[in-house]
């Protein structure tokens, strides 16, 4: 274990070349092509090797993961510094450093527990707290204005994306992480408005205290849980504390149905899978396309759209996502549910089966969001807005069930039901946003 805690250590010392950008301009990429050089082709032993050997370069006489991790750095750093490239070098400098640092900070908690939710909390905590550090350092040097709420908000989102994209990859693949996160954080760099240090520890601390929530309560993985705050935490700076109200409000009421009478769901085998926690993967399925609604509000002066499309579109996926989840999760407990293609009797859990009840069921919470939606989101007339989002609750509901009937189980999973289906509802609303612009 101290091997580990020794080799993350080394990366982030590496990581610390990116701080020399400012100093260094065209040639920011340099020292990190000259530790990429060395370490594929020049360092095969020694105290060196043995700091920054992982199990397979030792197999392989060659520090591939050094290699990797500053190559990708060399590459990011020359992106930075060409001409006509607009990648602050802030924004290059915080993704090395969140993702080197950040893996120090949880081989470190690995020495005094197992505890996966302490693993991620002490990535993103002392990821975050390097990107910062590193933005301040590098706009300081190049006599640029420090933003400490837009470095906190842009070194949060990074930490939390890396935390969320390296559960799903391997430590091989930290390269990835790093471009991917740059990418990310150079997008919310453009498109991210002003903000305030009152708004960022408001949207951080409720983003923070719900994902904790969840997690406590069960119903939300840890994966899951990062999820949710990332994407909480883009919804309330890039859309507004209404938009944060719709988006929550589907991930407590849908993971509370997912608990509600789990052991008799259990029984007839229709529960939400790992005893109801819901995982990234399926918080991705059910908010990705939200996600991509409020990015494109953010964006609205690059894209010359109205701004209410994509708001009746959020509320049109988030709405869709809800009337699934309570009519999976209500109708699964009544009898005599039917194939929705043709009607005929099914046994419970049947992809594309309904009942009356799941459907009353999915009816109202598309109604309880197109209400909220009415209330706290700019969606045009609120009662035309309103109405606007539940039919495309319920589009998206019923385009759900009937990809289940025909597609799910053979050709597509239940999670790409789900992406689509949201992703029906987000288009019957935007189309239906002509009746509220």
């Amino acid at each position: 274990m101290q091997s580990r805690i020794r080799r993350a250590g080394g990366f982030a010392a590496v990581s610390l070349l990116a701080l020399a950008a400012p100093w260094l301009g065209a040639a920011a990429a340099a020292p990190f092509a000259i530790v990429a050089a060395l370490a594929a082709f020049v360092v095969r032993e020694g105290p060196v090797f043995e700091l920054f050997a992982r199990p397979g370069d030792r197999r392989d006489r060659r520090l591939n993961g050094l290699a990797g991790f500053a190559l990708a750095a060399a590459g990011l750093g020359l992106f930075a510094t060409l001409p006509r490239v607009t990648m602050p070098i802030r924004v290059y400098a915080a993704a090395v450093l969140l993702l080197a640092f950040g893996n120090l900070g949880t081989q470190t908690v690995r020495t005094v527990t197992d505890d996966e939710f302490a693993h991620a909390t002490a990535f993103v905590v002392v990821g975050s707290a390097a990107g910062v550090v590193a933005q301040v350092v590098v706009v300081a040097a190049t006599g640029g204005t420090i933003d400490p709420p837009g470095f906190v908000f842009i070194a949060a989102v990074g930490a939390l994306a890396a935390a969320l994209i390296r559960t799903a990859l391997f430590e091989r693949d930290d390269p990835i992480v790093m471009v991917a996160v740059a990418l990310l954080a150079w997008l919310f760099v453009e498109i991210t408005p002003a903000m305030t240090v009152q708004g960022l520890v408001l949207a951080l601390g409720v983003t923070i205290a719900l994902g904790y929530v969840s997690y406590a309560l069960g119903t939300a993985s840890v994966p899951g849980m990062v999820t949710g705050v990332l994407l909480g935490l883009l919804t309330i700076v890039l859309g507004g504390v209404g938009w944060f109200v719709v988006l929550i409000a589907f991930y407590a009421i849908g993971g509370l149905a997912s608990k509600f009478r789990f052991d008799e769901k259990a029984t007839r085998g229709v529960a939400q899978e790992n005893d109801g926690a819901r995982g990234s993967g399926n918080v991705l399925a059910n908010s990705a396309v939200a996600l991509a609604a409020v990015v494109g509000y953010a964006a609205t002066g690059y894209l010359q759209l109205p701004g209410v499309v994509f708001a009746v579109a959020f509320a049109g996926a988030v709405s869709t996502a809800m009337a699934d989840t309570l009519a999976s999760e209500i109708g699964g407990l009544y009898d005599d549910p039917r194939l929705v293609t043709t009607l005929e009797p099914v046994e419970p859990g049947t992809d594309g089966a309904v009942t009356l009840q799941g459907e009353l069921a999915g009816i109202a919470g598309a109604a309880l969001v197109g209400v909220l939606a009415a209330v706290g989101m700019p969606v045009g007339d609120p009662v035309t807005g309103g109405a606007v989002v539940v039919a495309a609750g319920v589009v998206g509901m019923t385009v759900d069930s009937l990809l289940g009937a025909l597609l799910e189980g053979g050709r597509i999973g239940n999670q790409t039901v789900n992406l689509l289906a949201t992703l029906a509802g987000a288009l019957a609303a935007a189309a239906g946003s002509v009746l509220v612009v």
